[in-house]
């Protein structure tokens, strides 16, 4: 038992991590009430804490191999801390993003590719694999109590009490660090700034774009700050995000050919089962998560339903990923990991439109939760085989660096994936909302205008009940007001729609990169590779 002391540790430190995201998904309502803001500020902090990760978790690893891993786990955990307690006494947006997406992302960006060598440093062999796979057990049970632990708290007290428990806990974990055995420690890294700053920078344009799509346009402007011949600023912020990763990829081959230490090995890249397992993780987590973000925008803002219930509504997708992660651990030994997370992809596929049949003014409890319960069991058949892909296709020497990809695809995914699903609903909603009034016969043509006029400059994702306020403020009829919510709320439920046909649309492109998976089952011992990071496996 002894030598599993710091594996508790160490997935304590796993859960920790996964459970805010799952949390927040839940208080969406509740944080736009309490801090008197919209869907769309609370969708940008969401995808700006895994965006915040993503950009800084190669550079969380290099700071590891210099400092070591086991300092750099503890000071990601005491910034982690801080970030928690900084969100539980928040006042304002501001104070909520600076301690949940800011500070707790940086922690989180230290913690996950220390915690990731720490397993390799303490085990070896079957105890490694085994360590790996209780980390993947763990991240899956973060999951599944996150939704309903969050709606408790929501309900019953405050979302503000997670953060409370969240820096006891790490408290708790860092009381035990010390047991943690520090991997010997790699000699004369560097950290490549240059790199760091264009990834970072690069990946934060890309992702702001799309947040803002919904804002400023696609393409037609509609709140833009400046049109740029005569198109929205999205374009442009986008494109210009690109441009400077295709100058972080330039710079790091120039390092790379150099002999010079790169952020990221681009090598690795030409491992055809790594270059699968990531590309797939980047598309597992922006459905997950997109779904995630949109499923409560459903239930709260369109149902009326609580955190709590809302919560109730999600379990069967978290309970259905924890029991099929563990299931998919023993398939690995028979069925190879192409075949199950192809399996996996073409059932998340089948749940997308189970759950768009859904979608509707009633809500039918039922059907619903066995819809997201389809999601759940999909979801986890990837979750089991992802991970232990990545790590088997490289040697020791490469895991450390193999687990900041691994991690920072994660993150992307999740940053891209609330930040797609989140624009798609709310271009969606404003898209369908003016169709509607433009085509509504009964509605005064001076209402039209009106209504147009405040569409031009974007919206948010709002209750009906808000709409109907706003339109008895402006003195409107009562018939008139009757058709602007029924046209509004036949909007949103069109607008839902499309983001889960977006989702489907994300499961089906993502089928071309399974073709790099493991063609044989990951559960039977295989020849390890040589650490040759430009080898194909």
């Amino acid at each position: 038992m002894k030598k599993w002391g710091a594996l508790i540790f160490l997935a304590a430190a796993q859960f920790l991590m996964v459970l805010d995201q799952a949390v927040m998904n839940v208080a969406i309502s509740q944080l736009v009430e309490d801090f008197d803001t919209n869907v769309t500020t609370i969708q940008a902090i969401i995808a700006f804490y895994a965006l915040v990760m993503a950009s800084l978790m190669m550079i969380g690893g290099k700071v590891g191999d210099i400092i070591g891993r086991r300092r750099a786990f503890g000071a990601g955990l005491v910034i982690y801390a801080t970030g928690s307690a900084t969100t539980a006494v928040s006042g304002s947006v501001a104070v909520l993003a600076l301690g949940w997406s800011v500070l707790e992302g940086v922690g989180a960006a230290l913690v996950l590719p220390a915690m990731i060598a720490l397993v390799a440093g303490s085990y070896t062999g079957r105890d490694r694999a085994l360590a790996y796979g209780v980390l993947g057990g763990v991240a899956g049970a973060g999951i599944a109590v996150g939704p309903i632990l969050g709606g408790w708290a929501t309900t019953e007290a405050s979302w503000r009490l997670v953060f409370v428990g969240e820096v006891l806990v790490a408290l708790g974990i860092l009381a035990g660090v010390r047991s943690i055995r520090e991997p010997q420690r790699t000699g004369g890294v560097r950290l490549d700034w240059v790199g760091g700053v264009l990834s970072a920078g690069g990946l934060a344009l890309t992702v702001f774009g799309v947040l803002r799509a919904s804002t400023w346009g696609w393409l037609e402007p509609l709140d833009s700050p400046v049109e740029p011949f005569g198109f929205s600023l999205t374009p442009f912020v986008i494109a210009a995000g690109i441009l400077i990763l295709a100058g972080f990829v330039a710079w790091e081959r120039r390092r790379e050919d150099r002999g010079e230490q790169p952020l990221v090995r681009l090598s690795l890249f030409r491992i055809p089962t790594l270059r699968g397992g990531v590309a797939m993780l980047l598309a597992q987590n922006m459905i997950l998560m997109g779904i995630f973000f949109t499923v409560p925008l459903y239930l709260q803002v369109v149902q009326g339903l609580d955190a709590l219930e809302t919560g109730v509504h999600m379990l069967p997708a978290s309970c259905g990923l924890f029991v099929a992660a563990l299931g998919g651990s023993v398939l690995s030994r028979r069925f190879t990991a192409r075949l199950l997370v192809r399996i996996g992809l073409g059932i998340v596929f089948i749940s997308t439109f189970l759950m768009l049949g859904t979608i509707d003014f009633t809500l039918d409890s039922t059907s619903f939760m066995v819809a997201m319960g389809v999601l759940g069991i999909g979801m986890g058949l990837f979750i089991s085989q992802l991970g232990n892909s990545v790590q088997s296709s490289v040697g020791d020497r490469d895991r450390s660096e193999a687990g900041g990809l691994q991690n920072t695809s994660m993150q992307i995914g999740s940053s891209l994936g609330t930040a797609l699903l989140g624009a798609v609903v709310i271009s969606g909603l404003i898209a369908a909302f003016s169709t509607n009034v433009a085509e509504n016969p009964d509605i005064p043509a001076s209402v039209k205008d009106r209504v147009q006029v405040e569409l031009s400059s974007g919206g948010s994702f709002v209750a009906s009940d808000q709409v109907r306020a706003t339109a008895e403020g402006a003195e409107l009829s009562e018939p008139t007001t009757d058709l602007l919510v029924a046209d509004y709320e036949d909007a949103q439920i069109q607008a839902l729609k499309t983001a889960l046909l977006f989702a489907a649309f994300l499961a089906l492109i993502s089928f071309p990169a399974t073709r790099n998976l493991p063609d044989y089952p990951l559960g039977r011992p295989q020849a390890a590779p040589d650490g040759d990071a430009a080898a194909p496996a």
